[in-house]
């Protein structure tokens, strides 16, 4: 059986008291602020946020929510999520769209423990990268043009979200590193993510010692397949993706400050 070690709390830039959000049914809500990019410019506060499922959102939780300012939401979750587990509470109030970029569905409470879990998580992102660079590309495009601030978002807000947040870093030329660190905050949710899962799965057993985990390897595996695949994350995202240079730079005009 594969190693897997416990969530460490080791990413520096989980410090800074702005970065999560906090919430008592939302576990991994995050501000992308505070990044420095490679040109020395940084990622402005208040303007976009990562998330688990804002299906969530109700009471006290709804009205902070609501007190973020939030204007544009986009739902990388598949439609039968939605409809199984709830969008966000009136839709109509904000600049909504779903866009699923994962194609190929399957139970990572059922994975075979024996496998290499990081590697396995990182094959499905090359999976999703691949098949949902449409909808990647149709994200990132409302990302960049809809009314913010903006919120994305997928069922415990670490791969599908983890994947656009590090797409969108790339985009602004966040150094890997910061990358990295980001995707990898996530672990501290793990285990409210794992209590989560038994409390709606009463009489299941959980296969996968890994579930809910977000090391940086992972991360740091995908990042190289796309550097395999395309040649880099940023060459990915202009040949495959198709993100037009009027979109990098309007999301950089948008989320970026001296």
């Amino acid at each position: 059986m594969t190693a897997v070690r416990q969530p460490q709390q080791t990413a520096a830039v989980s410090q800074d008291p702005r970065r999560h959000v906090p919430f008592d049914r939302l576990h991994n809500f995050r501000d992308l602020g505070g990044y420095r990019t490679a040109g020395g410019r940084t990622v402005a506060w208040g303007v976009l946020y990562r998330a688990d499922s804002l299906g969530k959102l109700r009471g006290a939780d709804w009205e902070r929510f609501l007190g973020l300012g939030v204007r544009t939401v986009v739902d990388l979750r598949y439609p039968w999520e939605i409809e199984a587990k709830g969008r966000i509470p009136e839709p109509e109030r904000f600049t909504y769209a779903n866009h699923s970029i994962e194609h190929r569905p399957y139970d990572q409470s059922a994975i075979d423990p024996d496998v290499d879990p990081w590697r396995y998580l990182a094959d499905r992102f090359a999976e999703v990268a691949e098949d949902g660079a449409a909808e990647i590309r149709q994200v990132l495009e409302l990302l960049a043009e809809g009314p913010g601030p903006a919120v994305f978002h997928c069922t415990s807000g670490k791969d599908r979200t983890g994947l656009v947040a590090a797409l969108v870093l790339t985009l602004l030329e966040v150094p890997e590193e910061q990358i990295l660190a980001d995707f990898a905050l996530t672990e501290l949710a793990t285990a409210r993510l794992l209590t989560d899962w038994h409390e709606a799965n009463p009489g299941r057993t959980m296969r996968w010692p890994a579930y809910g985990r977000a090391p940086a390897t992972v991360m740091s595996l995908a990042l190289a397949d796309l550097t395999t695949r395309h040649g880099s994350p940023a060459a990915y995202l202009t040949d495959r993706v198709g993100i037009t240079r009027h979109t990098a730079e309007r999301l950089r005009e948008r989320l970026l400050v001296p």
